[in-house]
């Protein structure tokens, strides 16, 4: 084997993940991890700007196939490392992924994949695994047994290191040496940024990245320790504390649940999701749906400050909700009393408890001049805020998600994804509460405009047409928009996409709000169900009259046209061959 150092390139979309094994890999000798990214285009700008500089600063790629459960992230992550092999064609690959078809492996060992680990691989079996693929050789885990197809000579399959550490104590004491050194390197970065987060007067931007790095620490930390802890030993913890040791049925399902993510304790499947969001927060902010929104009016930094805020306090707000131990019952009790808690700390962060601005000869509170809409805020927006209650159990209790008639397992992608879309309406919602009393009582002030708004909407006229474009969307949302939501069992939700904040609406049983419908909302609904009941017959009829006409036109007119344009002719004719007689008459002598 060789002793040069080993660099390596981790990329792998679960953050968590990323940082737990990045630390874990920084304290084993000769070992570096050079960066740990998301995805493959910040991968292969990494790579050509290392190619540039030195070539040789990396020796080994070790990624995972998106979030390798789903039949397109995988076909992209096979392109992907088709694509690494040309660019790149004597850069060695490792796949640590949760993959394990056969078939799936085949294919990546075909375009150019070196090796193979599944996640949950012990580690000192995975830096083996990484040192010996560098050193060309190919090394691919089957089932209990890593098949090691080595260009030159090198050590058997016996020769990795499979045994139980505690038949082989030194690898015992590196294992746990590792978990020590790893933990004691987060505890000390845990409370730098504790440090950093006590500053006064830290900007909210830099705040919302610390919390959030300091929920990504405390993760790993947790990961670390599930990841130099063999199951040999966590039955020993078991015994130890007067449980019964993991049945080989049931540790077989624990370890394949962790394989499939190891977002396991509520803070870490918080973590995850919030860093999701803020990666989705860097994308544009720009309103591309046609219904117009009161962020609208704000700078795209403003608006992104803003949600980063809102994102912040919402991850204060559930870490006192665990600390107070509610029940998930009373979640249903609280709701209103939570979003409007989140809409007011939002109100007072953003602009500041005691920020004052002058208005005529006198000065103003602005967050007390704000709050005084709190009612009209909370029936206008955050009482149509959907699926809260859910989300909240989701992060607290880890309760699946039922969404569009699918209920999704906690731990799946597909609940994360949909979490995901409830949280950035939620967050987009929150902040046209923040902005709504604004434009309602100080739209027009200098100030204001020149601390918040856009260039496109800062004169008064483009002011006043954007407060009527809002107004009209209260009105056709209440009369016609809402009512056809609740008849057509749907939410609209507001997503942040590539190209900005676009809509999108999912499935929900809205029978309850349905009978409580009156008046005009409830004349829309009996409207669109008069259409809906009314639409096959007319459409039937229609086309009977249309078949009907269409006889009457080409069978009755068609012909009797056809009939006297025929005649015409024939009497056309028949003049002709009289006059032609005539003249044979009148040329004969006489």
């Amino acid at each position: 084997m060789s002793d040069r150092p080993l660099k390596l390139l981790l990329i792998d979309q679960d953050p968590i993940f990323r940082l737990g094994l990045q630390i874990a890999l920084e304290a084993i000798p000769h070992l570096e991890a050079i960066a740990a990214v998301e995805n493959d285009t910040v991968a292969l700008q990494i790579l050509a700007e290392i190619a540039q500089e030195d070539p040789n600063q990396v020796n080994l790629v070790v990624l995972e196939f998106g979030n390798g459960r789903s039949t397109t992230s995988q076909q992209l992550g096979l392109q992907f490392c088709r694509q690494l092999r040309a660019l790149y064609p004597n850069l060695p690959i490792l796949l640590l992924s949760s993959v394990q078809e056969q078939g799936l492996l085949l294919a990546a060992k075909s375009v150019g994949v070196n090796g193979y680990c599944p996640k949950g691989t012990p580690l000192p079996e995975l830096v083996t695994a990484m040192q010996q693929v560098a050193d060309g050789a190919s090394y691919w885990f089957q089932d209990t047994e890593a098949i090691t197809t080595p260009n030159s000579p090198l050590p058997s399959t016996d020769a990795i290191n499979r045994v139980s550490p505690h038949s082989s104590l030194p690898f015992h004491r590196l294992r746990n040496n590792l978990r020590l050194s790893g933990i004691a390197h987060i505890d000390a970065t845990l409370a730098v940024v504790t440090a950093q987060l006590q500053v006064p007067g830290l900007p909210v931007l830099d705040r919302a990245i610390l919390a959030g790095r300091r929920r990504e620490l405390l993760a790993a930390r947790w990961l670390l320790n599930r990841l130099l802890v063999s199951s040999q030993e966590r039955q020993e913890e078991h015994i130890a504390a007067d449980e019964p040791p993991l049945t080989p049925s049931l540790n077989s399902a624990i370890q394949q649940r962790q394989t499939v993510s190891p977002l396991l304790s509520p803070e870490t499947l918080q973590s995850a999701l919030f860093a999701s969001c803020v990666t989705k927060l860097q994308f544009s902010l720009r309103n591309v749906t046609n219904i117009p929104l009161e962020i609208d009016i704000f700078r795209e930094d403003k608006k992104r400050e803003l949600l980063y805020l809102i994102l912040q306090k919402l991850a204060e707000q559930l870490d006192e909700l665990r600390a107070s131990q509610i029940e998930i019952n009373q979640l249903y009790e609280v709701k209103n009393t939570l979003i409007r808690d989140l809409w007011q700390a939002a109100i007072t962060d953003f602009f500041g408890k005691f920020a004052r601005i002058k208005i005529g000869n006198q000065y103003i509170e602005i967050v007390k001049l704000l709050m005084q809409n709190t009612e009209v805020v909370q029936r206008d927006i955050l009482d149509k805020i959907p699926l809260l209650c859910e989300f909240y159990s989701y992060l607290l209790f880890q309760t699946e998600l039922n969404i569009d008639n699918t209920s999704y397992p906690v731990v799946s992608a597909e609940a994360k994804s949909q979490a995901l879309m409830i949280l950035e309406n939620l967050l987009i919602q929150v902040a046209n509460g923040v902005v709504q009393p604004l434009l309602n009582s100080l739209a027009d002030v200098e100030e204001i405009k020149q601390n918040f708004y856009g260039r496109q909407l800062i004169s008064t006229r483009e002011i006043e047409r954007f407060r009527n474009d809002l107004s009209w969307k209260y009105r056709l949302r209440n009369y016609i928009n809402e009512p056809k939501a609740v008849f057509e069992s749907r939410y609209e939700l507001f997503v942040i996409a590539p190209r900005g904040i676009a809509n999108t609406s999912v499935y929900a049983p809205r029978n309850q709000e349905l009978v409580k419908l009156s008046n005009i909302p409830l004349v829309v609904t009996l409207l669109l169900e008069f259409s809906d009941a009314i639409a096959p017959r007319l459409k039937s009829l229609l086309a009977f009259l249309g078949s009907g006409i269409v006889f009457i036109l080409t069978q009755i007119v068609g012909r009797g046209l056809g009939l006297i344009g025929r005649g015409i002719l024939q009497g056309i004719g028949s003049v002709s061959s009289v006059d032609k007689n005539l003249r044979r008459n009148s040329d004969r002598p006489k």
